[in-house]
């Protein structure tokens, strides 16, 4: 597929190594960007100079009272690229835009009893056609493409989703838009946000841990998330837990509303879960999540234990404590075991996940979603 915008012509690797530093590490000068790319102090004046005539760069005051010249930084700018992201959750589809920074400029979304994949398509390009409609046309020219981010094997999940197994989502999209579609799986999606757009004291190798209707996840190894044969790694919910049945069975939203016995809104504004309901849930789901960290860490040797979800800060850190208080309990003699640390996009990480697809295809290094 074209990865091509009106920022210019398909970006170079080295263009894409320095986007992906400003990306990651904020406004930099051009001294700082050769020193960190490796590039000669002439070559990263050149890749500046182009990609802030593409309109993808800009440049900031001066900064005066060192040695030397003074130093300008350059940063990404914001509406250099935008990208859209789509996410078919369990109640709820969202469609959001994404611009250069990361920053989500225009969001809408629909909650439903179950995604019906007529509804989820007439959604998505409503809000799609609504999004670019009230764009400027230099800016909707700017967008890369969109990313879906879905669950797989959607008909697994009741017999009132069978109408997904002879669905492809991603190629009906693409039909009807003037740019290129992906879709990869929600969890895996999470992840890359994560990756991307959040924590900046990520280890190259983590397990990554999602936890919302029900529990899902990504793998992360050398900087860069696992996807699979079956672009399915990271099923965190999939995995046996240890009181029987599955993880996700232990560990999820929906596990929480049979103990309260209502279901809860797509928001935390309207999150009332007693407190020692939510303790109870808190303890449960950590046993289970941290007998899956483990097994992961015995396999691959983790730098970190990640954990975010569609759930409160609140709730999500009390998760993030058990997790961690429970897997100190297990034995674990010949295993390193890595700290767990709570994720930053709460409950915008599979859209923003969806987004960061077009955007590491059209400008990261490789197009990999991935560490710089």
């Amino acid at each position: 597929m074209p990865n091509q915008t009106d920022g210019g012509p398909e970006r170079t690797n080295n263009e894409r190594l320095v986007i992906a530093l400003l990306q990651h590490d904020g406004p930099r000068s051009r001294a700082e960007i050769a020193a960190a790319t490796g590039l000669s102090a002439q070559s990263a004046t050149n890749i500046s100079r182009q990609l802030i005539d593409s309109g993808l760069l800009t440049t900031g005051k001066a900064i005066r009272g060192r040695v030397g010249q003074p130093s300008t930084p350059l940063s990404l700018a914001p509406d250099g690229a935008f990208f859209l992201g789509l996410k078919v959750g369990r109640r709820l589809a969202e469609l959001a835009l994404v611009d250069f920074t990361g920053t989500i400029r225009v969001h809408r979304q629909e909650v439903h009893s179950h995604p019906d994949p007529d509804r989820l398509a007439g959604f998505a390009r409503n809000a799609i056609a609504t999004t670019m409609a009230a764009m400027a046309p230099e800016q909707a020219a700017r967008i890369a493409g969109l990313g879906v981010a879905a669950p797989f094997q959607l008909w697994d999940w009741g017999a009132d989703m069978a109408g997904w197994r002879d669905r492809d989502l991603r190629a009906e999209l693409a039909e009807a838009l003037p740019f290129p579609v992906w879709l990869e799986n929600d969890g895996t999606c999470a992840c890359a946000a994560e990756l991307i757009f959040g924590r900046r004291d990520l280890p190259a190798d983590f397990l990554y841990i999602y936890v919302a209707h029900f529990a899902g996840g990504g793998l992360v190894l050398d900087g860069r998330p696992r996807f699979g044969p079956h672009r399915n790694a990271g099923a965190i919910g999939s995995m046996p837990g240890p009181m029987g049945g599955q993880v996700l069975d232990h560990a999820s939203v929906s596990g929480l509303e049979r103990m309260i016995g209502h279901p809860l809104p797509p928001d935390d504004a309207g999150w009332n879960v007693p407190a020692q309901i939510e303790h109870d849930w808190a303890i449960q789901a950590g046993e289970a999540l941290a007998w899956a960290a483990l097994t992961a860490t015995a396999l691959t040797d983790l730098g970190a234990v990640v954990i975010d979800g569609a759930l409160p800060a609140a709730t999500r850190d009390r998760l993030v404590q058990a997790t961690q208080a429970a897997m100190a309990r297990l034995p674990s003699a010949g295993v390193n075991l890595p700290p767990v640390m709570a994720g930053t996009l709460g409950r915008t990480a599979r859209t923003l996940g969806a987004a960061a697809m077009p955007l590491s295809h059209a400008f990261l290094p490789d197009g990999a979603l991935s560490l710089p």
